[in-house]
Parts: structure tokens; C-alpha cells; sequence
């Protein structure tokens, strides 16, 4: 799913899309298919109507809840990387976000567990020279070449601003 073009302005580019990595995805499957095998064995072995009314209403609920809800929690959640600003988006009914231009990003830094180095995910944190300080991104796809391309970023971003204000660049926090 594409980034909103209305909300960038007219000279900025996305250059990076992400949603938090497939892992978060893995045990809402395996919910989905333990609750229909469940569902379906109890419902074939009760022949009252009712109780199978009711298994089904129960199995359905906990669909929602332990699949449906982190589906669409990953799909509504955007890490994007722009020529301009690093940007986050989370949520469906309650939206939330936050845009840290890229002047203002001090640091960028990543970690990764054993576990999630083998997976090819980690955890990003952007420093923001500002009141909220930093974002600590979970689950990042490519953790350690999203912060390798965020760092060239600002590093262009530096040279874009020093070209248009006739001043030599510098990038804060390197």
C-alpha cells in the first residue's frame, strides 16, 4: 500500500515505506488457524444448534481479537523515510503520527537480538533535537540499512538546505 501522496509537499520524495516486520504477523496465523480447527472440530462433534451458535459466536470474537485487530494494526502502522522528514503513523480508529524533519534528527542508532538479527528486523531509534526527544521504532524491516539510508538522507537533506540558503551543509550528531 502506497505512502498518502497528499501528505507530503510538492519537492519531497518517499524514499523508504515500511511496515513493522512480518514477525509481528506470525502468532495472529497461528491463532487463525488453531481457532478454526477448534472451531470446526467442536461444531461437528455437537449436534445441538445453540452450542454450535454459540462456539461459532466465541470463535469469531477471538478472530477478531487475536487476528483481525494485529492485522490491521501492521497495515495501518507506516514507518516512511522521505527526502524531507522521517515520518510515523499508527492506527485505524485512534490515528496517531509524528513527522521529525530531517534537520532535526541527531542520531540514528539501531539494535538487534540474535533472534531478530536472524529474522532481519530490529529496533530503530531516531534522536530529534526537540521536546519529544526520541522515537524508538520496534520491528523495523532492515533495521541496520534503514538507519545506513536515514543517515544519507540527512546528509542530502544538509547539502539540499546549505544549496537553497547558500550555506556549507553540516549534519547535527555525526
Amino acid at each position: 500500500m502506497a505512502f498518502p501522496q497528499e501528505l507530503l509537499d510538492s519537492d519531497e520524495r518517499v524514499i523508504v515505506h515500511l511496515h513493522p516486520h512480518w514477525k509481528t504477523l506470525f502468532f495472529p496465523a497461528i491463532w487463525l488457524l488453531l481457532i478454526t480447527i477448534l472451531m470446526g472440530s467442536l461444531i461437528a462433534m455437537i449436534n445441538i444448534s445453540a452450542i454450535q451458535l454459540i462456539v461459532l459466536l466465541v470463535g469469531i470474537g477471538l478472530l477478531c481479537y487475536l487476528v483481525v485487530r494485529p492485522l490491521v494494526y501492521w497495515m495501518t502502522t507506516h514507518f516512511v523515510l522521505t527526502t524531507h522528514r522521517v515520518l510515523t503513523r499508527t492506527g485505524f480508529l485512534h490515528r496517531a503520527g509524528r513527522d521529525i524533519p530531517l534537520a532535526r534528527v541527531n542520531d540514528v542508532s539501531f539494535s538487534q537480538t540474535l533472534f531478530e538479527r536472524l529474522l532481519g528486523c530490529g529496533t530503530l531509534v531516531v534522536e530529534s533535537a526537540g521536546e519529544r526527544g526520541q522515537v524508538v521504532l520496534h520491528n523495523i524491516p532492515g533495521a541496520e540499512a534503514v538507519q545506513s539510508r536515514l543517515y544519507r538522507l540527512m546528509e542530502d537533506d544538509a547539502e539540499r538546505r546549505a544549496a537553497l540558503h547558500h550555506t556549507p551543509p553540516t549534519v547535527s550528531g555525526y
